[in-house]
């Protein structure tokens, strides 16, 4: 007897049953301009022992041809196909827009997270990993505390950090708006919210490492497997 042909068209191409894709957590940080986020997301990094992603490398890569390539071609072959399945589907569903430039952006944050182990800094990227192997946190500061942040960083007057701040805001607000018609102040997107003038960058970035360990920990036990930590205490 032959084998029933496949019921939704061909589908020898699928991710092999046993592979567990995303291979890990990935870590993607939103912040408000000043509150730190930043400075925040190196820490967790260096605590992890993670490759943190920011803004400017990510652009960078997306559109540098060979540093794309390179992301790209070195994931296996259900990792790729994975990332390319995860992609169309988005874009099917009008989750983001087709812009060439996100497109671009998004395959390289997808290829990045199929892997796991990274921090990625801004450009939207909660907005497109896969909710469940992503830890998406938004790092948030009063405004006068962000404005004077961002005086003593750039060596600013008041008013022109004010300015600086506002502006960086509506930027990145415009981008999330624009692109995957989301809020980028809507809290119930994100897995933790810090207040990093209340508790230091420090505790800041503790706490996100506590929570990708425990979120790794408890997607590990979805998969049938232990978790692949072991708890430390905070010292």
């Amino acid at each position: 007897m032959s084998p029933p042909e496949p019921r939704h068209g061909f589908q020898g191409d699928r991710v092999h049953p046993d592979v567990t894709l995303p291979a890990s957590l990935t870590i993607a940080v939103s912040r408000e301009a000043g509150s730190r986020g930043g400075s925040i997301a190196r820490r967790v990094g260096r605590k992890l022992g993670w490759q943190v992603y920011n803004q400017e490398l990510l652009e960078y890569i997306a559109q540098e041809g060979a540093f794309s390539e390179g992301v790209v071609t070195n994931l296996s072959a259900d990792a790729s196909r994975w990332a390319g399945e995860h992609l169309q589907r988005l874009l099917r569903e009008g989750k983001m827009t087709d812009h060439p430039s996100l497109v671009d952006l998004a395959r390289i944050l997808l290829a990045l997270s199929a892997q796991g182990e990274v921090v990625l800094l801004g450009r939207g990227a909660g907005c497109i990993l896969q909710q469940s192997a992503t830890l998406h946190v938004r790092i948030m500061a009063p405004l006068n505390d962000r404005i004077t942040y961002m005086s003593q960083w750039l060596r600013l007057t008041m008013e022109q950090a004010a300015e600086q701040v506002h502006k960086r805001d509506a930027a990145r607000s415009e981008f999330i708006r624009k692109h995957f018609q989301r809020e980028a102040s809507d809290a119930y997107q994100y897995d933790l919210l810090l207040n990093s003038s209340l508790l230091g960058e420090d505790l800041c970035a503790e706490l996100i490492v506590q929570a990708a360990r425990a979120k790794l920990a408890a997607r590990g036990q979805w998969a049938g497997a232990p978790p692949p930590w072991v708890a430390e205490s905070v010292e």
